[in-house]
């Protein structure tokens, strides 16, 4: 009876952990969305960036999904993984401005300020 309830927990916790997953992906897309947009489809005479899509997209949705399962892991007591996640996202975030993944198209970034 004992190790029915343990698979049932452990069952419920991994589900758990994928719904949280997945809503930290979610969260890290809604958070990229606006910056998305502007760079996809806003540029200064069509221009885009498409560092936005191929680099911002990944980075964001990662993050996210990081962000949610450190703050899962936190949530059950699990100190060292939590702090190994965030830990992650941290990087995460320092990749991210390295390489600017939030920047919008060229011309619009460097646009003089009479535009």
């Amino acid at each position: 009876m004992d190790t029915e309830q343990t698979t049932r927990r452990k069952s419920v916790t991994g589900a758990a952990g994928c719904l949280i997953a997945v809503l930290g992906a979610m969260a890290g897309s809604a958070v990229w969305l606006p910056y998305g947009r502007r760079g996809l489809f806003g540029g200064f005479e069509g221009e885009t960036n498409q560092d936005l899509l191929w680099l911002g997209l990944p980075v964001l949705v990662l993050a996210g999904t990081t962000a949610a399962l450190a703050v899962f892991a936190a949530v059950r007591g699990r100190w060292r993984s939590a702090l190994v996640l965030a830990a992650a996202v941290a990087g995460l975030a320092a990749l991210g401005y390295g390489f600017d993944v939030l920047a919008g198209p060229q011309a619009t970034r460097h646009c003089a300020p009479s535009c």
